[in-house]
């Protein structure tokens, strides 16, 4: 895989897009930045790392063997493909936030964003973006937000992990179809965050209620019990897992 490495852009996903030329027979490439000015996240969050402490990184890769209705299949096995490799780091007590946020215990120390280029129903390419919390040791305000190097003691080479992640996604991409659907879907709720256990949510209009996450469903909605065997799913934008 070609990696090509810069100092300061807006934003990785951004950048790597110029290389999809229209066609999906191309080599994947990963831009890795030494900072971005403009990182995005979930829900339009700007995400904010200390210049050359930490991974943020795009990787453009070529069709998978999905349909859009089968999208999140990608979005859950580039989730479990970096709690994968922590795990081989002794990062602890991994899990991921629906739908994409990567928690070692009740802190995020990383976040996922995926773009996908259609061509009709189908995906043409599908840009990757992973941002990681690596040696970065204050983050002011941001009380939720931790790094590898915080919650071990230990200093990480950025190149190795790296490195170790694009291998275990090139290997998980490579295999993906939608005929393994339902044991990547089980994979990932296994790994959950706050999963089967009762935790508050709050609507878009600011009313909170209680209720306990189960897992997901095909398409990537939360699915949550609210009440004794009465279940709701919900979209991205319509819900927010409070803790």
């Amino acid at each position: 895989m070609r990696i090509i490495k810069v100092d300061a852009i807006p934003s990785t996903n951004d950048f790597v897009k110029q290389y999809y030329t229209g066609n999906s027979s191309f080599e994947p490439v990963c831009v890795s930045a030494r900072f971005q000015t403009k990182g995005k996240g979930q829900r339009g969050a700007v995400w904010n790392v200390t210049e050359g402490k930490n991974l943020t990184f795009s990787l453009l890769y070529p069709k998978v063997e999905l349909t859009i209705n089968h999208r999140f299949l990608l979005s859950a096995v580039v989730s479990l493909s970096v709690v994968n490799i922590l795990r081989k780091f002794y990062i602890p007590k991994l899990s991921v936030k629906w739908p994409n946020d990567i928690m070692s215990g009740n802190f995020k120390v990383g976040g996922i964003l995926i773009e996908n280029i259609l061509k009709k129903s189908d995906i043409a390419a599908s840009i990757v973006g992973i941002g990681l919390n690596v040696n970065q040791d204050d983050f002011g305000d941001l009380k939720q937000a931790s790094s590898l190097k915080l919650l071990t003691g230990t200093h990480f080479n950025l190149d190795e992990i790296l490195k170790a992640i694009l291998d275990e996604l090139s290997a998980r991409l490579k295999a993906l179809s939608k005929e393994k659907e339902t044991f990547i879907l089980e994979e990932y709720a296994a790994l959950m965050f706050k999963k089967d256990v009762v935790a508050a949510f709050q609507y878009p209009n600011g009313e909170y209620f209680n209720g306990i996450i189960r897992g997901v469903t095909t398409n990537g909605l939360l699915n949550i019990e609210i009440e004794d065997a009465v279940f709701k799913t919900f979209d991205l934008k319509e819900v927010k897992l409070m803790y």
